[in-house]
């Protein structure tokens, strides 16, 4: 049973520690939860490309290894200018004042959700830090699990548990932003997060 149980309580061990953290995507979703945006369709495809990346890693490390330091560059640059651009959408929305529409958005969300979907789509692929962290690093673990898939199903179990509650959490404190004044503080950490790790991604 501990044999068994050991490849599970790793996957999830190794993935929250490193999803948990402040971070570009992290913002982001809970900035769209809070405004309800499609917040499960955003921590499904989040979900899902986690899921998906860590079991690449895990089962073709080797290969991956050899094609990542390629990609690098490439993502990098197109990491920084998104998340430049979502930044300044971001500010956009502070300077506004765009925040008085809580009452509405609570109970009808905005936006269409298949954009919503490919945001997050975005957001999560074109960062050089996810592949680094879900293919390198928790692949590389799971590559040397006697039971790999179950160290899988740990990671993605870690994942759901991550952004389900962010989504929950967001809900939760929603109320509590009730005013244009807490979007307009909202919108300027959310834009000043993610231009701080867009700076970070600078060569």
């Amino acid at each position: 049973m501990t044999g068994t149980l050991s490849p599970l309580v790793t996957g999830f061990a190794v993935t929250i520690s490193l999803i948990v953290a402040v971070g570009a995507q992290n913002t982001w979703v809970l900035n769209k939860a809070l405004r309800n945006q499609h917040p499960w369709t955003i921590a499904a495809v989040c979900i899902a490309i986690d899921i998906s990346l860590m079991s690449v890693g895990v089962f073709t490390l080797d290969f991956i290894q050899q094609v990542i330091p390629g990609l690098v560059p490439v993502l990098t640059w197109m990491g920084i200018g998104l998340l430049i651009y979502l930044a300044l959408q971001a500010f956009f929305r502070a300077w506004q004042g765009d925040g008085d529409g809580l009452a509405t958005a609570s109970v009808m969300p905005t936006g269409s959700a298949w954009r919503m979907a490919g945001q997050a789509l975005a957001i999560s692929l074109i960062n050089p830090h996810v592949y680094l962290d879900t293919v390198i690093l928790i692949g590389s673990v799971g590559a040397q699990q006697s039971q790999p898939v179950l160290f899988i199903l740990g990671a993605g179990l870690a994942s759901a548990t991550w952004f389900c509650s962010l989504v929950a959490g967001a809900k939760k404190l929603r109320p509590y932003l009730t005013s244009a004044h807490h979007w307009r503080v909202m919108d300027t950490i959310t834009g000043s997060v993610l231009l701080l790790v867009a700076m970070s991604l600078l060569p």
